[in-house]
């Protein structure tokens, strides 16, 4: 396989591919492109925090991620990410350091649009996003609060908020309501 193979391998993966350096975009697919409705251009030499509904979330989450990196080498899960249009979409990400002594200094993400089976009905805050995303990969109170350095209470006060938006009546019904939107 010669290098226009691999190039024509990434230009046409089935989900938005990045090549990052420090958390900024060094290379990406057409797919991504469209999924977040930006040119190459915009994005190319971009910090990923365009990509992220907030400042603080891609702060937060940039945290979160890097003792993870550095002790597997990957990084996986699901959360709400903003296109160049402001549309608030869930999107499945996962990535790989091709250094874990500095796993923000270079890797491979791929990024899924979730949009059409988990579409966002409610206006939610960064943090009430953060905690349905880890409703929906099954945690409990105590496992979120532990995930983002919080109370378990809080996470509950964040979880009734939810549920109100959503109308839920359980905790069941809530993660159900997040998935069909």
């Amino acid at each position: 396989m010669d290098i226009a193979d691999y190039r024509l391998a990434f230009e046409m993966a089935p989900v938005g591919l990045v090549i990052s350096r420090n958390r900024a975009m060094v290379d990406c697919n057409q797919h991504l492109c469209e999924m977040f409705g930006a040119s190459r251009e915009l994005l190319i030499g971009q910090s990923f925090r365009i990509l992220y509904p907030s400042a603080d979330e891609y702060e937060r989450l940039g945290r979160r991620m890097e003792p993870i990196l550095n002790a597997k080498g990957h990084y996986a899960d699901s959360r709400l990410m903003r296109r160049a249009c402001g549309e608030i979409f869930w999107c499945h990400v996962s990535g790989r350091a091709l250094n874990r002594d500095q796993p923000h200094a270079s890797g491979i993400w791929s990024f899924e649009d979730l949009s059409a089976e988990r579409p966002v009905r409610a206006e939610l805050t960064a943090r009430e996003r953060e905690v349905a995303a880890r409703l929906l990969d099954g945690m409990t109170s105590k496992e979120i609060g532990r995930a983002l350095e919080i109370s378990h209470r809080t996470v509950e006060i964040y979880r009734a908020r939810l549920m109100r938006k959503y109308g839920a009546s359980t905790a069941a019904d809530l993660v159900q309501k997040l998935l069909v939107g």
